[in-house]
């Protein structure tokens, strides 16, 4: 995809979702960077609803430090890999405390020290809460920027990287959860809706899916087709 397509996809896109923002409830920093560490291999839905009781007695690092691991844990029961995340949410916010006077951290490198907490959640934190230019590239970016030619790459890394060089920079920040949106709604792993995308032009995917083929009714039909 040429660099002037790559403008006209994400532009797109952005008159599509103008308000588009992340699908996790939170109130504050902090409370962002625990539903993304609870996310890992969960959906933002189950998230919600296990947060939502979280931080209702615990919305800070102070109170979840207090509430303690093994009281964490019975609020996330429901999400996988429930014993390490709350072992990692009580580590974090210890740590928050200890080496950042309880505020969440602004760069990379402090937040990727934290328990829990990997490049791609740094980057979405960094990008979403603090605005930063930065792509967290999740299952869903990664599969729409090879099948479309977007930023194509055989690692998160390789793809990472390349979105941010590829998207102009006024249009990378929110850029990361308009890309989201559009994989995870339209832009589908097993059968995308070609049909019903809005930048299905500059799409360099060879097998679109026409979507469903409308059935005439009986009198409309051609009868010299069989």
């Amino acid at each position: 995809m040429s660099l002037k397509s790559v403008r006209s996809f994400i532009e797109t896109l952005e008159k599509e979702h103008p308000d588009a923002k992340t699908e996790l409830v939170y109130q504050n920093p902090f409370e962002l960077l625990v539903s993304v560490v609870l996310s890992a291999q969960a959906t933002d839905k189950s998230v919600n609803l296990a947060t939502k009781k979280l931080f209702a007695v615990a919305s800070t690092p102070q109170a979840m430090l207090a509430l303690g691991e093994e009281n964490i844990a019975q609020y996330i029961r429901t999400i996988g890999l429930w014993r390490a995340k709350s072992r990692n949410i009580a580590l974090l916010s210890q740590q928050l405390l200890e080496r950042h006077n309880g505020e969440v951290p602004r760069t990379r490198k402090e937040l990727e020290a934290l328990a829990g907490v990997g490049r791609k959640t740094a980057n979405v934190v960094l990008n979403v809460a603090f605005g930063e230019a930065t792509m967290a590239v999740d299952t869903h970016i990664f599969r729409i920027s090879n099948r479309t030619g977007l930023a194509p790459g055989k690692t998160v890394i390789e793809v990472e990287k390349s979105l941010v060089k590829r998207i102009p920079p006024d249009l990378l920040p929110p850029a990361h959860n308009r890309l989201i949106l559009h994989g995870r709604y339209i832009c589908k792993a097993r059968k995308p809706e070609c049909q019903l995308c809005s930048v299905a032009q500059w799409c360099l995917y060879k097998d679109k899916n026409p979507g469903p083929i409308p059935t005439l009714p009986k009198a409309n039909r051609d009868p010299s087709v069989h």
